[in-house]
């Protein structure tokens, strides 16, 4: 063990056991997750050789045996839990994603969420056992946050009673599913509805894209793989053109939209349900962009504590990089965002499974609320993480290019989230768009309740001549919850300068849609307000949870440095509003200071408390041991250009040359 990394964690002022009971939702499930993660890590199908040192097509290959090994291990441990499914497989593909993603994150939930009980029978139990491997085809070359502008199309034949599934135009080729390229023999199509003469928009639909006896392409089908990407280098994402492609009427996915056999069109309760598998999906990211920032947090402050460079006093010996303040507001602010990202996605968790609930009895009321709060949160989450991903691999020097500190390939893996399932903007307007909605309710007289319910009490002020930028401004930067009433007015005002300034648009005789994209970048400030909130809403609720006094000190001490952190980057928002002054925007810089030499002693056993063993970290600078150099001059000696002393590019193109001088 280093003796710095060893000196940290004595020096650490709370039980870390008991915080990663927190982070995993109680002991037994701590006991759980890691008696999970021995059952892969002692293996040996699952021990292979460093994937940086392979080309793509064996990336993809290895991946594929894994992914397969591990359904039949899943099996046969009796693993059907979908929490302990999502741990074993992050375990055993180290959280890099893998082909069979899709099938498993999205064909079997949209199953589960939109097929009918006689679609369940047919498709889920063949799709459990993976005879029937599917994937989700929305995106196309042409199009993909924009639903409505999907150009593929499904039109019923009466005479058949079948779907004809087309992609009309070059830019209608789905591009982008994972698992599509190789992998799937099924996929899920979104495409545009045609029935008796009329377009109903977008609806799911079950396709057959290969044979399942000899999985060669079935006929009008054109399947294939995109190439490679900036990352993604194990998954197989792929273009599908269908021509004349006939399905069953039964293959469209008809729990809530139907056509009946004569093509008569029934609706929906609601069309937001269409997307549901998306909502499902943005919910899980939010936890994912927490879980990634925190593999970073754990590799940068580990790397920060064992790294020495460099002198703070001239002729002493070179301190930790951790000791440096620079050092630690590049990464505790990260750190604290890491927690509270973290209890945010238990929140969505939590909120997605008790709205879906309801909807299955029929309660559609929270669903655009949810949809909206997804939107914006998967939006702000991922934005925040990737360029923290960033951060922590710059704040590593050199080491942290190297693919040995993981952090490159964390980072191409995790950045592609901030256009998946929803281009971030859209996103953020998506939100800005229910948060306008939720505005007018208000000014019109109701009351509104859910997260949104903030938007009542300006409305309120205002009735009483009393705008939020005149309120008094009594803060106590010491005091989380003062604080989150700060960012709970900061987020009522620009929803408010959001809404005026359509309303200047209009004014000037703008159409509704030039006032709305004229007030875009109102809109979206306004909706990263509203997600800004929300989680330091969420963190001030999780520190009431917590019993132990010393995990409470040290939780609230990062609770409120992801405070003051947001003040001071956002400093113009709260003082444009009237809602902090001058001299409390530098009290909350100095405080912010302060808190920074607070956590110092603890930053270690904070990222310990997450709990990544070295096998999921993979990284020669995040070791547990903190032994980096050791590790590092391992993993380059293991490299295959060093398989041999002398390359023989050398004898073919370097001493010919020579031998000419």
């Amino acid at each position: 063990m280093n003796p710095d990394i060893q000196r940290e964690r004595k020096n650490a002022s709370f039980d870390v056991e008991k915080l990663t009971h927190i982070l995993d939702g109680g002991p037994e499930k701590t006991r759980r997750r890691r008696e999970i993660e021995l059952l892969v890590i002692n293996d040996p199908d699952f021990q292979h050789e460093d994937l940086n040192f392979l080309s793509r097509s064996e990336r993809y290959d290895r991946a594929v045996k894994k992914s397969a090994q591990m359904i039949q291990k899943l099996r046969e441990y009796n693993i059907a839990d979908p929490e302990e499914i999502y741990c074993y497989k992050s375990c055993v593909h180290c959280g890099r994603p893998e082909p069979l993603d899709l099938h498993l994150g999205m064909f079997l939930p949209t199953l589960l969420n939109q097929a009918t009980p006689e679609q369940m029978d047919r498709f889920f139990m063949p799709a459990w056992n993976l005879e029937i491997i599917g994937t989700y085809a929305q995106t196309e070359i042409g199009h993909g946050t924009h639903l409505r502008g999907l150009e593929t199309t499904a039109t019923y034949d009466p005479a058949t009673q079948e779907f004809v599934l087309n992609s009309p135009t070059i830019s209608s080729i789905k591009w982008w599913p994972g698992g599509l390229g190789k992998t799937s023999n099924h996929a899920i199509v979104l495409a545009q509805l045609h029935s008796q003469g009329r377009c109903h928009g977008l609806h799911a639909f079950i396709v057959p894209i290969r044979s399942m006896s000899t999985h060669e392409p079935l006929p009008g089908i054109t399947v294939g793989d995109i190439g490679p990407k900036f990352g993604f280098d194990e998954v197989d994402n792929g273009y599908l053109k269908l021509k004349n492609v006939r399905i069953p009427r039964e293959n469209m996915l008809m729990k809530y939209a139907k056509v009946e056999p004569d093509g008569s069109y029934v609706k929906p309760p609601s069309a937001k349900l269409t997307y549901g598998t998306m909502v499902f999906i943005r919910s899980m990211i939010v936890g994912q962009s927490a879980r990634t920032l925190a593999k970073a947090c754990i590799i940068a402050i580990r790397y920060s504590t064992v790294r020495h460079q460099s002198e703070i006093r001239p002729g002493e010996p070179e301190p930790q990089i951790l000791d440096y303040q620079t050092q630690q507001y590049k990464l505790f602010p990260l750190l604290a965002t890491a927690y509270a990202f973290h209890f945010v996605g238990q929140y969505m968790n939590n909120t997605y499974h008790r709205i879906t609930g309801d909807i299955s009895q029929g309660d559609f009321s929270e669903l655009p609320e949810l949809h909206a709060l997804s939107a914006g949160l998967k939006a702000f989450t991922t934005w925040t993480a990737s360029s923290g991903i960033e951060a922590c691999r710059m704040s590593c020097g050199g080491h942290g290019y190297s693919r040995s500190s993981a952090l490159p390939d964390i980072y191409v893996t995790f950045t592609p989230t901030c256009t998946y399932e929803g281009e971030n903007t859209v996103m953020m307007l998506q939100t800005a768009r229910y948060l306008l909605k939720s505005y007018r309710q208000v000014q019109a007289g109701q009351r509104l309740n859910g997260i949104v319910s903030y938007l009542n009490d300006a409305e309120q002020q205002r009735v009483q001549a009393r705008p939020v930028s005149a309120r008094p401004t009594v803060v106590n930067i010491n005091d989380l919850a003062s604080l989150v009433e700060v960012y709970k007015l900061r987020a009522a005002k620009l929803v408010e300068l959001a809404a005026k300034s359509i309303q200047q648009e209009l004014q000037r005789r703008k159409s509704q849609e030039d006032a709305w994209n004229n007030s875009a970048i109102d809109l979206v400030r306004a909706s990263d307000a509203h997600c800004h909130y929300v989680v330091v809403k969420l963190f001030l609720a999780k520190l009431g949870e917590i019993g132990d006094t010393a995990v409470h000190s040290v939780l609230s001490t990062l609770a409120l440095l992801y405070a003051l952190h947001g003040i001071a980057q956002n400093s113009g928002d709260f003082l444009q509003a009237a809602l902090l002054t001058v001299p409390q925007v530098l009290q909350a810089t100095v405080r912010l200071k302060e808190l920074l030499s607070q956590l110092r002693p603890n930053a270690v056993a904070l990222v310990d408390a997450f709990d990544y063993r070295d096998q999921m970290l993979n990284s020669s600078l995040g070791r547990y041991d903190g032994n980096v150099y050791e590790h590092m001059f391992d993993w380059a000696r293991s490299s295959p250009l060093n398989c041999t002393e002398v390359h023989e590019s050398y004898h073919k193109y370097l001493k010919p040359l020579q031998s000419k001088l």
